[in-house]
C-alpha cells in the first residue's frame, strides 16, 4: 500500500475514522526477543488498566539465551485481553495481531480468528527473513493472508523518519520502533498516550535523546493511524463497571507471594519458603525474599530434594512450609511429598507449570500437570 509520513504532532486536521464500539477486544504484540513486545504489552496493558477495562494478559517471554534473530524459535509475544465487564482469561483467538517479522507471523498467525486485525511490518519481510522463517514465497504478496484484514505498515521506515532529528545511532533508533507499533495499536483501540508518554520521561530522564526518540515515535504511530486512509475504522471498548477503590496490576507469582504472606499473619505463625531456581517459578523467591519484616524466612536451597525437605522440616517445627518448582522438580521432589503425605505433616507445594514433558520450555507456560500433581508418586499417594 502508499503510505505517508505523518506530521510528530496531530493539528487537530486527521481525518475521521469511522467508530465502532466492541465489548472486549484481544491483541497481541509479536517480533523477535529484541523487538521490546514485552514492553508494548505491558504498556498497553497499563493504558487499559487506567482507562478502567478489566484486563487478562498472557506475556510469552523470550529465552534469556537469545535464539538467531528472525527465527521461529526467538519469538516473544505479548497478549493483552481488555473488556467493559468481568473476565478472567487472557483469550483465546485474537482479533488483532501486531506481527513484527515473518517469524512473528508464521508463529502466532494461527491464533487470529477469520476477519481478525492483521498489522505486520512491511519492512521486515525481506528474503532473508522470510528464509529464516521458512516461507518460500512472501506471505503479503501470494493471497494466503486473504481471510484477515492485512495492513502493510512500513514501520522501520516511518520510525527512522519519525526519530531522524535526533542523536542516535541506526541501531538506536531501530530498538524505538515498538513504540511505533504501540502508538498505532493505541490509536486503533482509542486508548490514552498519556501514562506511556509519562513513563517515558520518568524511565529516561537521565538520557534525553532516547526519551526523545521514544516520546517523538509512540506521537507519529498514534498520528499514522489518525491520518492514514488504510485504516477506515478504530475502535472503543468502553470502561468495565468496577466497584471503586484502589486497583494494582499483578502477576500470578506476585499474588501467590502476597497471599502466602497474609495467611501467614492471619494465622500468626512464620512463613519458611525453601526452593531450588526454576523457572517460571523463581519471581516466588523473589517477591517473598523481599518480605522479612512479615516474618518470613526464605531458603535458596542446592537442588530440589533439598528444598522440599527443608520445607517439611519447618512445617514440623510448627511454621508453613512451603516450595515451589516447575514440573520436572515434581518429579524429583515426588518421594518427599509421599513422606509428607504418609507422616501426615502439613505442606504447601506450588507448581508453576512449564510447557513439555522433561526439563520441558522455560519460557512457555501450559497446563498440562494435574495429573501428576494429584498420581505422580509410588505406593498409591494420592495428595
Amino acid at each position: 500500500m502508499t503510505v505517508s509520513n505523518p506530521a510528530l504532532e496531530s493539528k487537530g486536521k486527521g481525518r475521521r475514522a469511522e467508530v465502532q464500539q466492541l465489548d472486549s477486544a484481544t491483541i497481541r504484540f509479536a517480533g523477535d526477543s529484541g523487538d521490546g513486545m514485552q514492553l508494548a504489552g505491558t504498556q498497553f496493558t497499563n493504558a487499559s488498566a487506567i482507562l478502567g477495562n478489566d484486563i487478562s494478559t498472557l506475556p510469552d517471554f523470550p529465552a534469556e539465551i537469545r535464539a538467531p534473530a528472525a527465527t521461529l524459535a526467538g519469538v516473544s509475544g505479548f497478549q493483552v485481553h481488555f473488556s467493559s465487564h468481568d473476565i478472567h482469561t487472557p483469550g483465546d483467538q485474537l482479533d488483532a495481531l501486531v506481527a513484527m517479522n515473518p517469524a512473528a507471523l508464521k508463529t502466532n498467525l494461527k491464533d487470529l480468528q477469520k476477519g481478525g486485525i492483521l498489522i505486520v511490518n512491511a519492512d521486515a519481510f525481506t528474503n532473508n527473513d522470510l528464509h529464516k522463517a521458512g516461507y518460500k514465497v512472501n506471505p503479503l504478496e501470494d493471497g494466503s493472508l486473504k481471510d484477515y484484514r492485512l495492513f502493510r505498515i512500513p514501520i522501520n521506515i516511518l520510525n527512522r523518519e519519525a526519530v531522524s532529528e535526533v542523536k542516535l545511532s541506526p541501531r538506536e533508533a531501530d530498538r524505538c520502533k515498538n513504540f511505533f507499533a504501540l502508538g498505532l495499536v493505541y490509536w486503533l483501540y482509542e486508548r490514552p498516550l498519556e501514562p506511556t508518554l509519562r513513563w517515558i520521561r520518568e524511565k529516561f530522564a537521565k538520557n534525553q535523546a532516547v526519551l526523545e526518540a521514544n516520546t517523538r515515535t509512540l506521537k507519529a504511530g498514534y498520528n499514522f493511524g489518525e491520518t492514514t486512509e488504510s485504516l477506515p475504522v478504530h475502535y472503543v471498548v468502553p470502561p468495565a463497571t468496577i466497584k471503586p477503590g484502589r486497583y494494582r496490576k499483578i502477576t500470578g507469582n506476585e499474588a501467590l507471594a502476597l497471599g502466602l504472606v497474609s495467611a501467614a499473619s492471619l494465622m500468626n505463625k512464620g512463613l519458611v519458603y525453601a526452593t531450588y531456581p526454576i523457572t517460571p517459578a523463581s519471581d516466588i523467591l523473589h517477591n517473598l525474599s523481599e518480605m522479612k519484616r512479615y516474618g518470613v524466612r526464605t531458603i535458596q536451597a542446592e537442588d530440589e530434594i533439598a528444598a522440599i525437605g527443608m520445607a517439611i522440616g519447618a512445617s514440623f517445627g510448627g511454621a508453613i512450609g512451603v516450595t515451589a518448582t516447575s514440573g520436572p522438580g515434581i518429579c524429583l521432589k515426588s518421594e518427599a511429598i509421599g513422606l509428607a503425605v504418609m507422616t501426615e505433616i502439613p505442606l504447601i507445594v506450588i507448581d508453576v507449570q512449564r510447557g513439555g514433558p522433561s526439563t520441558g520450555l522455560p519460557t512457555k507456560t501450559e497446563q498440562a500437570d494435574l495429573l501428576q500433581a494429584m498420581f505422580g508418586r509410588n505406593g498409591e499417594c494420592p495428595a
